[in-house]
Formats: C-alpha cells, sequence, structure tokens
C-alpha cells in the first residue's frame, strides 16, 4: 500500500478530511465568486440547463466534483468546502515528502531531512495569500497539491499515479498542459504500457476543456474568451509586471534559498533540482505569453511555480543542515551567512501574513453573515421559486454568483447591470447588499404575487 511518511494513504486522507472539517468549521468562511458559480454547474446539469457563457470562466476541474456534489442538493457547499480544503492541505503533505527526498541526508543526518520537509510545507502556507484562497475554496490550491502530487509520485516511481494527477491539474490550468505533453512524450517512450493511459487522458482532457463549453456556451472557446479583456490583466510592460507578480509571492530570503538549492544541484548534476528550477522558469515564462496575449497573469496563477520554489528554498536548508560548509573556509562562511540571512528575513514577514491573515478572516466572516441574510431575504419572499417568477434578478457583481446559486439559476440569469434593466422597463428583482442588511426591489411588476413584494 502507497504510505505517507510510514502512514497509509487512506489513513492520511482520512485525517485530513477530519482536519477539513474543523477548519472549514472554524474558519466561518464562504466561497469566493467563482466557486459559487462552479456550484452553479452542478446543479443545473443535473436540471438539463446548463450554460457557461457567463462568469465564471470554464474549468474543468472544479466541474468533476460539484456535478456529484449536487446530487446532496443543500450539502453541496459544504462538500465542496471540506473537498477543497482537503485536496489543498495535501499539497502541505507534498511539498514536504518532496524536499524530504531531495535533501538526500544521510542516516545519521536524516533529521535534517525532516527539518527541509516541514520548512517547505511551512513556507508553501506562506505564500502571499494562499491561506486566504485555501479559506475561500478557490481550485488555485488545490492545482497546486495535484502539480506536487504528481512530482512526488514520479520521484517515488509512480508515473502512472504523477500522469493521472498532473492531468487533473491540467484540468484546472493551461499553464500545466506543456509540462503534462512532455511527461507524455517521455512516458510513451519510457513506460510503454501507459499509451492507453495517455491517449485516454489527453482525449479526456480536450473533450472536458472543450466539449462541455461547445455544448452550453457560444463558443468551445469560452474560457479563453471571457478572459480576454480582463481589468485586472497587467498594464505597462506585461513581460516586467507578470515577473513582478511572481516575486511578490515569496520574500526574497525565500527566493535566494531556492538558488542556493540550485547551486548545490549543479555541481552534483543533480537532476530534479535542476529541472524542478527549470520549470519554475518555464511556468512564469508561459504566464508572461499569456499576458502578451491579453490574459490576466494574476499572482495566484503562478502558485504552482511558487511552491515548487518554496521546495526548492527547503532543499536548500536541508542540505546545509545535512553537509554543513566548513566555517573555516570563504565559501562555507558565506553559506551559513547566507541561511543565517534567510531564516532572519523570514520571521517579520512572516508575522506581518498572519495579521493580514486574520483580517481577511474577520472580513470573510462578515461576508458569510450576509451571504446567510441574503438566504433569509429569499427565503421570507416565499422562497426562491416565488422570485423567479417575478422576472430578472440583479445585484452587484460580487454577489451574482452567489444570488445565482441561491435562486437555483444560471448565472447569466442574473444580472448585475441595474440602469439598463430598470430602463428596459420589463419585470426585474434588485437585490442590493447594504449597512442594515438587503434591500429587494420589484420593479415593473404584473403579476398580482409579485406586485406585492417590496418596491
Amino acid at each position: 500500500m502507497w504510505t505517507v511518511a510510514g502512514a497509509p494513504a487512506a489513513l492520511l486522507g482520512a485525517a485530513l478530511l477530519v482536519l477539513s472539517l474543523a477548519l472549514v468549521l472554524w474558519a466561518r468562511t464562504r466561497p469566493g465568486f467563482d466557486p459559487y458559480g462552479w456550484l452553479v454547474w452542478g446543479h443545473q446539469t443535473l436540471l438539463g440547463r446548463l450554460d457557461t457563457n457567463a462568469a465564471p470562466s470554464w474549468k474543468p476541474l472544479p466541474y468533476l466534483f460539484t456535478v456529484p456534489f449536487s446530487l446532496a442538493g443543500h450539502y453541496e457547499l459544504w462538500l465542496w468546502m471540506i473537498a477543497s480544503v482537503a485536496v489543498s492541505l495535501s499539497g502541505v503533505l507534498f511539498a514536504a515528502r518532496i524536499a524530504y527526498r531531495l535533501t538526500g541526508a544521510s542516516p545519521e543526518r536524516r533529521w535534517a531531512a525532516v527539518v527541509a520537509g516541514a520548512f517547505a510545507a511551512l513556507a508553501l502556507l506562506g505564500i502571499r495569500d494562499y491561506p486566504h484562497y485555501i479559506l475561500s475554496f478557490q481550485s488555485d490550491p488545490m492545482i497546486v497539491a495535484l502539480c506536487l502530487g504528481a512530482i512526488d509520485c514520479h520521484l517515488h516511481g509512480r508515473p502512472r499515479w504523477a500522469f493521472v494527477l498532473g492531468g487533473l491539474a491540467s484540468l484546472g490550468r493551461p499553464e500545466v498542459w506543456p509540462f503534462l505533453g512532455m511527461y507524455s512524450i517521455w512516458a510513451w517512450r519510457s513506460v510503454r504500457s501507459m499509451r492507453a493511459l495517455i491517449v485516454a487522458g489527453i482525449v479526456l482532457l480536450l473533450l472536458l476543456w472543450f466539449g462541455i463549453p461547445a455544448l452550453t456556451s457560444r463558443t468551445p472557446f469560452v474560457a479563453a474568451s471571457n478572459a480576454l479583456g480582463s481589468g485586472r490583466a497587467p498594464h505597462g510592460n506585461k513581460v516586467l509586471v507578470t515577473i513582478d507578480r511572481f516575486l511578490d509571492l515569496h520574500e526574497t530570503g525565500l527566493e535566494l534559498a531556492a538558488l542556493l538549492a540550485l547551486a548545490f544541484g549543479l555541481p552534483r548534476r543533480d537532476r530534479t533540482t535542476i529541472v524542478l528550477a527549470v520549470g519554475v522558469v518555464v511556468w512564469v515564462a508561459i504566464e508572461i505569453a499569456f499576458a502578451l496575449h491579453g490574459w490576466p497573469s494574476l499572482g495566484r496563477y503562478m502558485f504552482e511555480a511558487a511552491a515548487v520554489m518554496v521546495v526548492l528554498a527547503g532543499v536548500a536548508v536541508g542540505r546545509l543542515l545535512a553537509e554543513p560548509p566548513r566555517v573555516t573556509s570563504a565559501v562555507g562562511l558565506v553559506a551559513v551567512a547566507l541561511a543565517v540571512v534567510v531564516v532572519a528575513s523570514l520571521v517579520p514577514p512572516a508575522l506581518s501574513r498572519g495579521r493580514i491573515e486574520r483580517a481577511d478572516l474577520r472580513v470573510q466572516r462578515a461576508r458569510t453573515t450576509e451571504i446567510g441574510r441574503l438566504a433569509g431575504v429569499i427565503t421570507k419572499l416565499g422562497g426562491a421559486a416565488r422570485v423567479r417568477s417575478c422576472g430578472e434578478s440583479l445585484t452587484r457583481l460580487e454577489y451574482q454568483t452567489i444570488l445565482a446559486f441561491t435562486l437555483r439559476v444560471n448565472v447569466a440569469k442574473v444580472g448585475f447591470r441595474y440602469s439598463k434593466a430598470i430602463d428596459s422597463g420589463r419585470p426585474i428583482v434588485l437585490f442590493t447588499p447594504g449597512n442594515d442588511g438587503w434591500k429587494v426591489q420589484a420593479l415593473h411588476q404584473r403579476l398580482a404575487a409579485c406586485r406585492r413584494l417590496p418596491r
């Protein structure tokens, strides 16, 4: 049986689920804009009314979860939150395992590899805004975990699982496609028994990315179409802005430690370390190309490269401890000084980010209260079916997917352009958040039952 640090994978999986449930209950947060849209995809698929034209942009990975979860009705939301946190937290284990393995410590200095693993695990959670995306139940930390899992499986001689996990990651971010393609070529030549799996995986990848949108939207390439013209796209020099967004994910000390790991690896011709470092550069280069094309290239789209850099930093720490340089030599003095600088430079930012995350948690809990009030307002109005019968519902853009989920309609059925809808003269219901709760306005109503709604 596959084990992680000596423990059966099934046992660790169960522990992750329990920990995730506890974290979800403690955090008292709710999903962000995109995840509510993915939940809408789930129940609208079961109703045979899926429409993927509106935001969020199409991606198959969350769809694989939300469709079966929607069978649970009201509990779909909770299943997604628990599953997304569990998968995201598994990335911590994979980061630790990779750093532990690559440290290559001798038996008497095995503790150095343990420190390397612990460093990588904690530093992964220290990536800028990473905890926020875990507790807003986004897919980005999940994709990081899948990428790290694929690397870990390959290092442990499990190429089939590496391909499967890489394929799942490819369903979340197109940046993974070139890496999966290169791995498929290697596996095709080196592991002949995988050829059927590779063909099936690539066909499934194409069908999920382009087949479903072809049936449910204006174009098979709706994800790429929706991403163009984003207000969050880099302005000015897109190359430098994208690189700056990547570097902003880490502290300088971590970047120096990753370079130190590469410095350790080059003289030894450590292929794994070198390949991982090249992978980081290639990922950022792909993101730069996307930015030049007009896509957003946000920092969170580079979490995967940031995670690999974190692992390399952990490897550097482990190797310094496993093979301490002679302090009497010039190289030894530089190495020790660099290690001290790395550790010292990470403490103040870690404390600062901890304060930022606490403040963000308070904001997210207030948002949860607001979402709960919205559900209560709709119940008082007679339920989702009655509101749907009174025409198009509109709300502020940030609540569009939440209102669609609550009303059990496609996101495209919920508007956010108030003036245009009001001027049209057609029946509409406005849901506007405010300091005193939600303001509901039913305008241009023709049905007697709808005219009794607030105005």
